[in-house]
């Protein structure tokens, strides 16, 4: 019979490196999507089918423009105010409440309800309802980032807890383990994969929210670029911060995904 094992001499070239750091994707693969993606961007605004629509070469050319003169960074300061905030709160309240729903079913009862209506409900519907009561400044901000960030990272949170296999917990009371030794030493450890997953989505989320409570509430930071370089037709300008934007939240979540992974392999937590 053929011997199917790898064998265990032969070190792995950069290419099936770059495949296994990039989730099976090769590296190149992902850049000739970006690539063809940017390309079809520039045929589209060279074909003038709509006269706001700048080319990728222009909208390039404005970021680069925004980052020397420091508007971009001035206004990513901003934006990251109320972010900040709003997710340590959402990561202290959210896991918090996530871990005692798992842990105890009367507090399960109470708050699970109150977190799901929270993810269910329309952000845009209730930022009007968000200024009328605490105003346009950086309060409403931050609870537009927790609302939409706590839900994701609490409900995860309680997921993962619930779903820490029973058996690890009958082999934990079986040694006469407390119920404190339980938790900190069984549960919680078996939960933290999932709840890392929860805590990455809620930053986008968050992400998500700021730039949506700077474009509803009040033109700051960089909803005020997009709002802004619209006004006066600067539509380059306006498609670079928008494009901006997103590469930075592909960045930061890419990140995020990348500490999940390397902490939280399997064959990482065997060993």
């Amino acid at each position: 019979m053929a011997n199917t094992q790898t064998d265990p001499g032969v070190i792995p070239g950069p290419t099936s490196r770059a495949f296994d750091m990039l989730g099976g994707t090769p590296l190149i693969w992902r850049m000739a999507s970006l690539a063809l993606f940017f390309a079809i961007w520039e045929i589209a605004g060279r074909t003038n089918f709509n006269w706001a629509f700048p080319t990728f070469l222009e909208t390039m050319a404005a970021l680069w423009e925004m980052l020397a003169n420091g508007s971009m960074f001035s206004a990513y300061g901003r934006t990251l105010e109320p972010l900040v905030i709003g997710l340590v709160i959402s990561l202290g309240i959210g896991v918090s409440a996530g871990v005692l729903m798992g842990l105890r079913r009367d507090v399960e009862w109470i708050t699970l309800p109150v977190f799901i209506t929270m993810q269910a409900a329309p952000m845009a519907a209730l930022i009007p309802l968000i200024t009328f009561v605490y105003g346009i400044g950086l309060t409403s901000k931050v609870l537009a980032v927790c609302m939409l960030a706590m839900p994701v990272i609490a409900i995860n949170s309680y997921k993962a807890v619930r779903n820490v296999p029973p058996s690890l917990v009958d082999m934990s009371q079986s040694f006469m383990g407390s119920r404190r030794q339980q938790v900190f030493k069984i549960i919680l450890p078996a939960a933290s994969p999932m709840m890392f997953a929860g805590i990455r989505l809620g930053v986008a989320e968050g992400f998500s929210g700021v730039v949506l409570a700077e474009l509803l509430i009040t033109p700051t930071g960089i909803g005020d670029l997009i709002t802004f370089n619209r006004s006066v037709a600067k539509f380059a300008h306006m498609y670079a911060a928008i494009f901006s934007i997103v590469a930075f939240a592909v960045i930061a979540v890419s990140l995020l995904h990348r500490v999940e992974t390397s902490l939280f392999r399997p064959e990482k937590r065997g060993a």
